[in-house]
């Protein structure tokens, strides 16, 4: 079968299941599949697929239809202009997450500045990663209460080049965490567990909800986890040293409020590209 044939036949099982992306998300699992960039399979509409390559790609389509997030099929996702393995183990990074990197990088804006960075709830490890990319003389430590999580973590690390800048570790917040940091960053569960309802299959049947819900209270506080983590920060957060929270819709707020409340200084909330306060800084 060739290319173009295959790539419309799966695009239409794709719509079929009512993927919104479904041409998009053909051309990269094939492109994934023959060790291609899907942009290049326009020029390539006639060349035919053996028989490998289409059995494999099926298997892939078919996987996609039962809403199988891409970036779990591929085992790769884009972040900050630079590709991390993904696994079913860490949440998939998003642009959202992005307004992080930019939060940092206006607060901070000495690039060759020492720092020490702590990076809560790690996963894949895009956030403590980019971070050290940017601050080339930093070096951080990044945390996660799943093993498999800080696995997939220090994959990333050293497909960076970060081995000797990069440390992790299993750690239920600052339970396993000692000394004090310029800047911690955090991406906490952030969703009530009333919430995950309401969610798109791709999230809801995939990621791992320990990533999505927090463990604090039995779920019922979409905060809790924010309020976990200031519990701690007067012990670990060097003076004059930077918070800087990812927030939900409508969440940046009051978790503004709650950093006030135990005496951090605010300093700033930065919008997504979608207007929405998704990072909260703050120091100490």
């Amino acid at each position: 079968m060739a290319v173009s044939a295959a790539l419309a036949r799966a695009a239409a099982r794709l719509g079929e299941a009512h993927i919104e992306s479904a041409r998009l998300d053909a051309r990269v699992l094939l492109g994934h599949v023959l060790g291609v960039d899907p942009a290049s399979l326009v020029m390539a509409g006639d060349d035919m697929l053996d028989v490998r390559a289409l059995a494999a790609f099926g298997a892939l389509v078919e996987r996609r239809a039962r809403h199988e997030p891409v970036a779990y099929l591929t085992g790769r996702r884009e972040f900050w202009s630079r590709n991390f393995a993904v696994t079913p183990d860490v949440l998939i990074p998003r642009p959202d997450s992005e307004t992080l990197i930019e939060a940092a990088l206006t607060v901070i804006p000495d690039y060759a500045a020492r720092l020490r960075i702590l990076d809560l709830g790690t996963g894949s490890g895009c956030l403590l990663i980019s971070l050290l990319l940017e601050f080339g003389e930093a070096v951080g430590l990044g945390i996660d209460v799943s093993e498999a999580a800080i696995a997939v973590a220090r994959q990333n690390a050293a497909a960076h080049g970060l081995r000797a800048r990069a440390q992790f570790r299993v750690s239920d917040w600052f339970s396993n965490v000692a000394g004090s940091f310029d800047l911690i960053v955090a991406n906490p569960p952030y969703l009530a567990k009333g919430e995950i309802a309401g969610l798109d299959e791709d999230v809801r049947g995939f990621e791992p909800y320990g990533a999505l819900v927090p463990r604090e209270g039995g779920g019922s506080d979409a905060l809790a986890a924010y309020r976990a983590i200031i519990a701690g920060l007067q012990a670990h957060l060097s003076p004059g040293g930077l918070v800087i929270f990812e927030a939900g819709k409508d969440q940046a707020g009051e978790i503004s409020a709650l950093l006030s409340a135990s005496g951090f200084a605010p300093a700033g909330i930065f919008r997504d590209l979608s207007g929405i306060g998704r990072a909260v800084a703050a120091r100490r």
